[in-house]
């Protein structure tokens, strides 16, 4: 009886730390990560985009095209749910622009809000470097800023990308971050402006490709490039004008993983969550998880 007590108080410790994909070292050899965030990128626009810095990262990393969102469809609520690991009835973020919670968060952590990656790997390794760009400032409530270095709102402009793509690179160059995120607010912009899948921004989506080319680039320029995970991912997708809905044109998008330690050419077969990123980021350096995240790391993308 007590051999099999044991062996079932093992096999819960086990499923609790799978279900957030908590500590085990982390993923060898990597000493930095990239959050690349694309407001509003769609999945089932991908098909017709000129994007091939990003399919180049796909043949050679890992990825899903059905990557879903929180409900609703929105922008806010999901940039939450992935900084937070769990969605809007754990951290109370529930509209498209809710810079603070519509309802009380299950929990708040040591910096005021619901816990958020930015907070788990500042108490996983308190000598961290992070940094955080973003157009859209929203962004900049949604984690952690007394917990980073850098928490810089880069208003968004006509160059579609130019100035924080720049800034972005300068604070790689200067600081030499461990992780780090970078929010661009287009194609969002062009998909209310002229609709999901038009000319206009499919444009977006080509030039934004060449700026995730440019922050590749400089990562090989600062000699970090063979220890960086880059992780690519959306908020939500859109159709017509607009988002919000239950559709799977707007709740569906590319997610996608490259870099070390990063299986290739490996299409993700089990279902991903927005929430499954900041859970994904801990595994990647091995930091625990907190106790109210609900999100699971996708561990089968990693050799």
């Amino acid at each position: 009886m007590k051999r099999i007590l044991t062996l079932f108080v093992t096999a819960l410790c086990a499923l609790a730390t799978t279900s957030c994909g908590s500590t085990d070292g982390g993923v060898r050899g990597v000493k930095h990560v990239i959050l690349i965030g694309l407001d509003g990128m769609a999945a089932h626009t991908f098909a017709q985009a000129d994007m091939p810095t990003l399919r180049s990262m796909m043949d050679q990393g890992a990825w899903t095209l059905r990557s879903r969102s929180i409900l609703p469809s929105s922008s806010a609520c999901n940039w939450a749910s992935m900084f937070m690991g769990a969605g809007p009835e754990m951290h109370g973020y529930n509209t498209w622009g809710s810079s603070k919670p519509d309802f009380p968060s299950i929990e708040i952590g040591p910096y005021g809000i619901f816990p958020a990656i930015t907070g788990v790997l500042r108490a996983h390794d308190p000598e961290m470097h992070m940094c955080v760009l973003y157009e859209w400032p929203t962004i900049g409530a949604l984690i952690e800023g007394e917990a980073v270095d850098v928490s810089k709102n880069v208003p968004f402009d006509d160059s579609h990308g130019e100035a924080i793509t720049s800034e972005f690179i300068n604070c790689l160059d200067s600081l030499r971050p461990e992780f780090s995120i970078i929010v661009y607010d287009s194609p969002d912009h062009d998909g209310h402006g002229s609709g999901w899948g038009t000319p206009q921004y499919m444009d977006a989506l080509h030039t934004l490709d060449g700026y995730i080319a440019r922050i590749i680039e400089a990562t090989k320029h600062l000699g970090i490039y063979d220890d960086t995970v880059f992780i690519v991912t959306a908020d939500h997708g859109g159709t017509g004008k607009g988002h919000g809905g239950t559709s799977m044109e707007e709740m569906q998008t590319p997610f996608v993983l490259f870099g070390r330690g990063v299986k290739q050419g490996y299409e993700i077969p089990s279902a991903v969550m927005r929430y499954d990123t900041a859970p994904t980021i801990a595994y990647i350096f091995g930091a625990e998880c907190p106790d109210v995240w609900r999100g699971k790391a996708v561990r089968e993308a990693f050799e």
